[in-house]
């Protein structure tokens, strides 16, 4: 197989090539190494002139552009500082399954776990598939993704939630780890909550927002400990939002959350490990995968008999029961 290499060459690059036993080289009019080798996959398959088309790193801006306000922005953002140095100069259908590998074997070099990686290049998949239906593109192509990762099994008993609620704490805070463990929300959620979806006369929680397709948001029931909190909060309100601190929505609570769990002395405890939490204790208590499932905005019953179904105390008892050959 023919080799090319892309060497520097008058301030720019080039492609060079052995052919017929003499060293031959094209200049590329690309200025950067990134831009140079996705302009040399064109050459080497026969195409002189550069072809037109959208690079990845257009459709990663445009698609950051649509789900601006959501969530999933600030994962673009942080995300695409790994992704676009290594996809941004090509277009979507220059990507190979070995430039995934290579991709997958340079983060892990780097330290990152296979869960982190996956994340990255699941945002990237996203992303195409979406140039694809959106029709700014023909097709996305075929992704390789490294394996997902086991699922955290870390979650809180209920006497490490009590520990955990009694240290001091923020009144914010407070209230978001409250409405977190209540109801399995997420912390986008939870802070993007407002009381005009908090009905307390009927004590239901409207965790959805005016979009569709929202990821894990749910109607959700008030039980008696969150009740007590938002009333609390409701007589206090000086704003719109449910998780409030001087009269503002709260962005984030990385530093109250964190602060909380080491004077707690408790471990490896996050926000998301609340969500999980939530959703052990509903199985550990005999509440149906259908009902957890609609309780945590899931959007199969399959996605949550995955995770936690073996927390359930009927699990696999009828099975077991089958397997009994004792005498009698």
């Amino acid at each position: 197989m023919q080799q090319f290499t892309i060497q520097r060459f008058r301030g720019g690059f080039a492609i060079v090539w052995q052919e017929d036993g003499k060293r031959r080289r094209y200049q590329l009019e690309a200025r950067t190494r990134k831009d140079a080798e996705a302009a040399a996959r064109d050459f080497i398959a026969g195409i002189q002139q550069p072809r037109g088309g959208v690079t990845v790193a257009e459709l990663w801006t445009a698609y950051s552009r649509e789900v601006a306000g959501r969530p999933v922005e600030q994962s673009m953002i942080h995300r695409g500082k790994s992704i676009i140095p290594w996809f941004g100069s090509f277009r979507p259908d220059q990507i190979t399954i070995d430039d995934c590998r290579a991709y997958i074997a340079d983060r892990r070099r780097a330290g990152r776990k296979d869960g982190t990686i996956w994340s990255q290049m699941n945002s990237l998949r996203t992303c195409l598939n979406w140039a694809a239906n959106s029709g700014l593109i023909d097709s996305a192509p075929r992704l390789e993704l490294p394996p997902k990762g086991v699922p955290k099994e870390r979650y809180l008993t209920k006497s490490e939630i009590r520990v955990l609620l009694s240290v001091e704490m923020s009144f914010h805070t407070r209230l978001a780890i409250i409405l977190m463990l209540t109801t399995g929300a997420r912390v986008s959620a939870a802070l993007e909550l407002t009381w005009n979806r908090v009905d307390l006369g009927r004590r239901q929680i409207n965790l959805r927002t005016s979009e569709t397709g929202r990821k894990g948001r749910a109607i959700v029931p008030v039980n008696d400990m969150l009740m007590n909190a938002l009333e609390e909060a409701r007589e206090a309100a000086l704003s719109d939002y449910v998780i409030e601190w001087a009269g503002k929505p709260v962005k984030s609570i990385k530093t109250g959350f964190r602060n909380a769990v080491r004077a707690s002395g408790l471990s490896g405890v996050t926000p998301h490990v609340l969500r999980h939490t939530a959703a052990v204790h509903m199985a550990e208590a005999g509440v149906s995968m259908a009902e957890i499932s609609q309780y945590l905005g899931h959007s199969s019953v399959q996605v949550t008999e995955s995770v936690y179904a073996r927390f359930s105390p009927g699990h696999l008892r009828k099975a077991a029961s089958a397997l009994e050959f004792g005498s009698g």
